[in-house]
């Protein structure tokens, strides 16, 4: 029974200094400090239970998310969880749509991200006062509650209400054997870890064998920045890996549209299967040209990290723009607008790949992908997750992969919590790890 009254909220700005090893570095983001404003709810119940969420950032603009959370915590502090969970699309649209702090989003940019980190944070708890994981809340939940959670304002005209929860009811069908099927099996992976565009030859080299000997088949390569260059790392990977494994390509927004097309026609030899990212997230149309023209070469379109909310991939899906959707756990307004995004993929057929990495993407978006498979796409078909092997010793539930798999998570709630010791130590600035950085750097 979901109880207690929220009577605290706090948020930390703990940032990890990635930039040092170049992880995480892509065509566009260079230095990355994998980081996140790291939200804790309190309440009055006995249980003593907390719910933690996160945003995932890139160092500096963290502080700014921090804000953000700061000026949407009246509308949490002094409510009754029962009462934010019993009308869950409600608290939604008074998170989204606040007044004055609408006019700095609308569902978008750092007011997005901070709704995020805190409905982050409720799910945390309500999953861990009905003693489930996260995953397990969702698919237990009957398809008329399931839908009860998600703002269907701006999308009804691709997916209604009734739709959505006719959706779910099909797919109750063989969902106790796709549940086995998680449980024992989990779900496919693919790693990122091994080709970060600020990695040397050698890294790179070291990884890729590393990952071939733990059971990786599917691989993602960083481009975009020096097509001579991503000829050379893209054909030093296809030769590790070999002609039959998968191969991803990721250009993180770098191009504009005819670029684009041009830059990937040169680099099909490789054989990806999917482009990321080519232009810019906002780019519909620019998308969809790319998606068209790349087409007869077997090259798919995948993107979704940063696109801002639920209407910018209804017109991606609407557009045919992509052929592989990559939601993020902590983009989009938290689980609740994950699901809109969810449903209307099944309806559109797109396959479903979430984007992961960073601080607990990995975490929190197994759960979404597990249960998308049981209770709402059935199908593995083009499906998998992504996998990054950065940062998950700070966590207190960090993930299980098993052969290359994401093994579902066991314990209550969304995977969310970090170690207490590892929050107060990159805390910025005035954590040790960042006190010794910006002493050393003379900040």
């Amino acid at each position: 029974m979901v109880h207690g009254r929220v009577s605290r909220l706090s948020v930390h700005d703990v940032r990890f200094p990635t930039s040092l090893g170049g992880h995480g570095s892509d065509a566009m983001h260079t230095d990355p400090d994998y980081s996140a404003a790291y939200v804790v709810l309190e309440t009055d119940a006995e249980d003593g239970l907390k719910g933690y969420g996160i945003t995932f950032t890139l160092g500096r603009g963290t502080e700014v998310v921090v804000c953000a959370v700061n000026a949407l915590a009246p509308h949490v502090l002094n409510r009754e969880l029962g009462d934010i969970v019993g009308d869950f699309r409600g608290f939604y649209r008074q998170l989204t749509s606040d007044g004055q702090l609408r006019w700095i989003g609308p569902e978008k940019g750092v007011v997005h991200l901070a709704t995020a980190a805190v409905l982050n944070a409720v799910w945390d708890l309500w999953a861990k006062q009905e003693g489930k994981p996260l995953w397990k809340l969702l698919v237990d939940m009957d398809p008329r509650t399931l839908v009860s959670c998600i703002d269907f304002r701006y999308i009804t005209d691709v997916l209604t209400e009734e739709e959505a929860c006719e959706i779910l009811r099909q797919s109750q069908v063989g969902k106790k054997e796709r549940e086995e099927q998680m449980l024992a099996h989990g779900y496919p992976a693919y790693t990122t870890s091994c080709a970060w565009l600020g990695y040397p030859d050698a890294t790179l080299k070291q990884l890729c064998s590393e990952a071939l000997k733990d059971g990786w088949t599917r691989f993602k390569v960083k481009v975009g920045a020096d097509l001579q260059d991503d000829i050379r790392r893209c054909r030093l990977i296809r030769n590790m890996i070999g002609p039959e494994k998968t191969l991803m390509m990721d250009a993180n927004q770098r191009w504009d549209v005819p670029e684009a097309v041009e830059w990937m026609t040169k680099l099909a030899e490789f054989k990806p299967l999917w482009i990321e990212e080519p232009t810019s997230p906002d780019d519909i149309l620019g998308h969809a040209a790319i998606s068209k023209a790349l087409a007869p070469l077997g090259i798919g379109v995948a993107t979704g990290e940063q696109c801002h909310n639920r209407v910018i991939f209804k017109q991606l899906l609407q557009a045919k723009a992509l052929k592989f959707l990559q939601i993020d756990s902590c983009r989009l307004g938290s689980v609740n607008e994950n699901l809109s995004v969810l449903l209307m993929a099944k309806k559109f057929e797109i396959p479903v790949c979430p984007h992961a990495g960073g601080v607990g993407l990995c975490e929190l978006v197994q759960h979404l992908i597990i249960f998308d498979f049981i209770s709402v796409s059935a199908s593995l078909q083009d499906r998998m997750c992504e996998y990054v092997d950065h940062l998950h010793e700070h966590f207190k539930y960090p993930v299980l992969i098993r052969e290359a798999s994401y093994m579902p998570p066991k314990d209550p709630g969304y995977s969310t919590e970090m170690k207490e010791d590892s929050v107060k130590k990159h805390r910025y600035p005035d954590g040790e790890v960042w006190k010794k950085l910006l002493t050393a750097q003379g900040n």
